[in-house]
């Protein structure tokens, strides 16, 4: 069962870093957890079934290189890089290998967390 906090406007960086895999699983947005160099570590049940992209052919991966290119830019990747500490909702289009599809984004980083999140609402 989801704690009251595990909703796309609430979750924390640790909640994150405390669910297991099948509690993000579970979770009714996608969650994309990578490293400082962009390397996909998590990727869960979700996101995999909205993007058609398995988390077999996900994880391991740079995100913004290899998964994600279409948020490689200023309003996304860059923020990262740019922000310490970060935890913006960003309305967005995502376009690369579907129809352009409105959504937001969670951005989350903490800087004593060793993943970095992005939540993606559809």
């Amino acid at each position: 069962m989801l704690n009251t906090q595990a909703n796309f406007d609430a979750i924390s960086v640790d909640d994150l870093e405390s669910m297991g895999g099948d509690a993000r699983d579970a979770l009714p947005f996608g969650v994309v957890g990578f490293g400082a160099d962009t390397v996909v570590q998590t990727y869960n049940a979700t996101e995999a079934r909205m993007s058609g992209l398995d988390a077999a052919t996900v994880i391991g991966v740079p995100f913004f290189d290899a998964v994600a290119q279409c948020m490689n830019n200023f309003m996304v990747a860059q923020r990262f890089d740019d922000e310490p500490v970060l935890d913006a909702i960003v309305p967005y289009v995502l376009t690369l290998r579907m129809r352009p599809t409105k959504v937001r984004l969670r951005l989350l980083v903490q800087p004593d967390a060793p993943r970095r999140y992005i939540l993606i609402e559809r």
